[in-house]
């Protein structure tokens, strides 16, 4: 059997080790556009902050060793101009020699990768405009800062690399100014949870303006942007531009061969990574994906993905039986000393795919204060009608991790809220709290779903307090620094005297400053025989940040 492959940076190579690892009779090529292959593009930024010393660290793998290795053959400087499926071959151009030659295939993998997304008044080269994808790009931004010595950097698109790449430069001493053509940083995240990482890039000296696309630029005679304008009229001067603006599926092939795309733009495959031919295969990001929540397709280019998909072609091309089971859309990012993280649905897209949802947001330490425990937001999504988890988004200095991973775990295998309280989770002061937070976040939704502690979000109550009648359960102190609007104090020690002077029937809502307090003065409530008693999920602080991010996006 011969296994062509197109393209050799995640995808590409996981194929061509699985198929090796299962068949040492195949005959498997590999061609590839560029010089390098297997090169970790998330770890670019880091490179270009000088967190990673050199960038052969992003390069483990030659193709001189991946050759010796697998018994392959790798050819680098190659670029496939086209496929006829008819005739199962492909013509191939040798970059070096100008040489061009037709390959015949038993089978096709398309590894064909992600393009950036180019705005269309960058399209002209400029000697001061980087993408940021590969290798080339990323010697060719070291190489201009070196020379150049920037001072200020204009970064467009605020998603994770671009985060990313401001926190790297901000390290460095270069002053960055971070613009975002929508309305919100973080376009996966809910807008709230995105405003609190603004919040924070801003705090660290970061410039982030929103709604805001480069329509002319200023350039000299050496092809050198000096400054852009926006379509809103705003002027930003820098020395140098980077692109961060996502990406976009590397589908050429796929369309010249007459392969189906799916609805994201990205070759549709079936769980044995197989594209509308049976003979041809697509993986990482060229393929599109499916949301393992739903069902539906989804396409969220990551390298963990890449691999994943790269080694299930590789395995059913040689007879194995791998299928690939959806993804979950989970990522997470570094920006300065913050972690931010997300897993499943948000309540933005839960709610436009109908579902009823339950939303929890869990102010909770990392760990024991007395060892110097910091705070975690776990915003977390639930079905109400079945009590399953459909989502959750974490930030925070520390453990943000540890507790993605448990969550995005529990969504894989379709946990229930209430099966969350019950995980054995590690537990020792240095590392977590005696009630972790993944468990208080079962804890909470289920007590939500099932046993009638029910929660209010801010922007259920934000514009409708005078429909409640809310209990401040704090100190007088606190109540008077901030409260609720409307809302009337009275402590958690005294709410049982003053029950008698409330109205019973009344939809109320209790709340502290982040939430435990509050459901306490819940439970008495509902004791007490209310009607209908909330909790204000994570409390007046909560409460207050949501206030802030409204207040932020009407200057908008």
């Amino acid at each position: 059997m011969k296994i062509v492959i197109v393209g050799s940076v995640a995808s590409g190579t996981s194929v061509a080790a699985k198929a090796r690892r299962n068949d040492e009779s195949a005959e498997i090529i590999v061609y590839e556009k560029g010089p390098d292959i297997s090169y970790s593009i998330c770890g670019i930024p880091y490179f270009l902050g000088d967190e990673v010393s050199e960038i052969s660290e992003l390069i483990p793998r030659d193709k001189k060793w991946f050759e010796a290795r697998y018994n392959v053959q790798m050819n680098i400087n190659h670029e496939v101009n086209s496929i006829d499926p008819v005739k199962q071959t492909i013509t191939v151009t040798d970059l070096t020699s100008g040489a061009i030659h037709e390959e015949s295939f038993d089978k096709l993998v398309l590894a064909t990768g992600a393009n950036v997304v180019i705005p269309d008044v960058f399209n002209t080269r400029y000697s001061n405009v980087f993408p940021v994808r590969t290798m080339e790009d990323t010697r060719q931004i070291d190489s201009f800062i070196e020379t150049n010595q920037p001072k200020q950097a204009l970064i467009i698109g605020a998603g994770y690399i671009g985060l990313e790449i401001v926190e790297q430069f901000t390290k460095k001493g270069i002053q960055s100014t971070l613009l975002q053509r929508g309305s919100q940083i973080m376009s996966s995240f809910d807008p709230e949870v995105a405003f609190r990482v603004q919040d924070y890039v801003q705090q660290n000296g970061v410039e982030v303006h929103t709604n805001e696309e480069v329509s002319y630029i200023h350039k000299d005679e050496s092809n050198h942007i000096y400054a852009v304008e926006t379509t809103s009229g705003h002027r930003y001067d820098a020395d140098m531009v980077i692109l961060a603006t996502g990406v976009k599926p590397n589908v050429t092939l796929a369309k010249q061969a007459g392969l189906t795309l799916g609805v994201t733009g990205a070759i549709q495959v079936d769980k044995r990574m197989q594209t509308s031919h049976e003979h041809i295969y697509a993986v990482g990001d060229a393929a599109e994906s499916y949301l393992s929540i739903t069902g539906k397709p989804f396409y969220h280019p990551l390298g963990s993905t890449a691999n994943k998909t790269g080694r299930i072609a590789g395995d059913v091309i040689t007879g194995g039986d791998l299928e690939f089971q959806g993804i979950l859309g989970t990522g997470i990012f570094r920006v300065f000393e913050l972690a931010v993280a997300t897993t499943g649905l948000t309540e933005k897209a839960a709610r436009a795919d109908g579902w009823d949802v339950e939303v929890l947001y869990n102010l909770k330490p990392s760990k024991p204060e007395y060892m110097n425990g910091s705070e975690l937001l776990i915003k977390a999504i639930a079905d109400r009608a079945s009590g399953r988890l459909l989502g959750a988004q974490i930030v925070g200095k520390e453990g943000v991790d540890k507790r993605l991973d448990v969550l995005a775990t529990a969504l894989h295998f379709k946990a229930h809220v209430k099966d969350l309280f019950h995980l054995d989770l590690g537990y020792a002061p240095p590392f977590s709290t005696t009630k972790d937070p993944v468990l208080y976040t079962g804890m909470a939704l289920d007590n939500a779903i099932r046993h009638d502690r029910s929660l209010l979000s801010p922007s259920e109550l934000v514009g409708n307090e005078a429909d409640y009648q809310i209990i401040d359960t704090r100190s007088k102190k606190q109540f008077n620094v901030g409260h609720v609007h409307g809302a009337q104090h009275i402590p958690l020690s005294d709410l049982r005297e003053k029950a008698g002077t409330l109205d019973s029937k009344k939809p109320t809502i209790t709340y502290c400053n982040k939430g435990t307090t509050g459901n306490a003065a819940q439970n008495i409530l509902i004791n007490l025989g209310f009607d209908k008693v909330y909790n204000l999920s994570g409390g007046n602080k909560n409460y207050q940040q949501y206030l802030r991010y409204l207040d932020s996006a009407k200057k908008k």
